[in-house]
């Protein structure tokens, strides 16, 4: 076995120097490990400040944008009603036109011969009903005496009234050229807006078939439009006409300043988009052109309490839109709510998840999240007066 004689190992004076210097070392160094954890300890963040403010709970009429067009109230097409040459066009294409005035004229020429015949035709016939009728009541007399016999007399009764069903026919027949002399004198059905002339002076036109022209009427003009059926039949009525009111906005425009009213709702949902096609009546004094597009603003009849929040304090997860409330310990928490419309200026209703006492995150959420404390700053909710929409 070996053996060592440790009394033999003793350090010279540089050793015992040089050991006193690394326990020293290590002393100092152990010191200021010790003073770092300190100042750590008293250099940590205080909480973040984020801006908190109670739901603000307002009553809201709230309204729904649907898109929608223009279309005419009335469009005809004019067409003859008798067959002839196109003699004149009396209208400036594109030109408004009032229902009765002269459009086309179509050569009368013939039909002012065929009245005339058959003006002639009624004083013959008046002629032969005269006659016949004077027979007739010579006949009762001569019957009276015996002076005829009875299948004379019945004759010339018979007679007479031939020749007053003929005088009826006459004037019938007279009528009839006079309309078509009318006819040849085509009038505006409507008032509205003209189209071009189809067809020009010197063609042959036939009755019932040629389109001369057409005619839409723009004042009031509707604007169709599709939503769900409970927002229409709870569109916001007037109280005295009891008239369903709208408020439409044309592409450009940043108001809503036309107000209609709807006059149509039609009788079945369609089932692909769950929406029923409705229209509405503006009274247009040249802006409207239909096939024009714009957005109805659809308001409901009465305002409601409803809990409202900035929109910039809503967020949004897979799964959830929520907001950030604090406890009482000044904890965030996540609470998941269900949107409505929404309302005022930057405002949002929230239909579930808040009743309006809760402490909401309106500032400062990228410095809050679940779980982490923080230090509230007390901030307001406002409202202006408008009605809330969907969105």
């Amino acid at each position: 076995m070996l053996r060592f004689n440790t009394s033999s190992f003793k350090l010279g004076p540089k050793t015992r120097w040089g050991a006193g210097l690394g326990a020293i070392a290590g002393i100092g160094v152990a010191a200021a490990m010790v003073a770092g954890g300190a100042q750590s300890q008293e250099a940590a963040p205080p909480p973040p400040t984020v801006t908190v403010a109670r739901p603000l709970v307002q009553d809201v009429a709230e309204w729904t944008e649907h898109t929608g067009r223009f279309v005419a109230s009335a469009d005809v097409e004019v067409r003859p009603r008798v067959s002839g040459y196109l003699q004149q066009v009396h209208f400036r294409e594109g030109q408004v036109v009032r229902q009765g005035d002269l459009l086309f004229t179509i050569d009368a020429a013939p039909f002012r011969a065929a009245a005339d015949r058959a003006r002639a035709d009624v004083a013959q016939a008046e002629a032969l009903r005269a006659r016949a009728e004077s027979e007739f009541a010579r006949a009762q007399t001569l019957l009276s005496l015996d002076a005829i016999s009875q299948e004379e007399f019945e004759a010339r009764r018979e007679t007479a009234a031939q020749a007053a069903a003929a005088k009826l026919a006459a004037e019938a027949a007279l009528r009839t050229s006079q309309l078509d002399f009318e006819y040849a004198h085509i009038r505006a059905p409507i008032t509205g807006r003209i189209s071009d002339a189809h067809v020009h002076a010197g063609n042959l036109v036939r009755a019932g078939e040629s389109v001369l022209t057409r005619i839409v009427s723009l004042d009031p003009i509707h604007f169709e439009f599709s939503a769900p059926e409970s927002l229409l039949a709870a569109a916001s009525t007037n109280p005295q006409t009891g008239e369903r009111h709208v408020l439409l906005q044309l592409e450009g425009e940043g108001e809503f300043s036309h107000q209609g009213r709807i006059d149509f709702i039609d009788n079945a949902v369609d089932p692909q988009t769950g929406t029923i096609r409705g229209r509405a009546v503006f009274a247009n004094n040249g802006q409207f052109t239909p096939g024009q597009f714009g957005r109805v603003r659809i308001i409901a009849p009465d305002a409601a309490p409803s809990v409202l929040v900035p929109e910039v304090a809503v967020a949004a997860d897979q799964t959830h839109r929520y907001v950030l409330v604090l406890n009482d310990e000044n904890v965030v928490q996540y609470q998941a709510v269900e949107l409505g419309p929404r309302a005022g200026d930057g405002l949002r209703v929230v239909r579930t998840g808040l009743d309006g006492d809760e402490r909401v995150v309106i500032n400062g959420l990228q410095r809050a999240f679940p779980g982490s404390t923080v230090t509230p700053q007390p901030g307001e909710v406002t409202f202006t007066s408008q009605p809330a929409r969907e969105g």
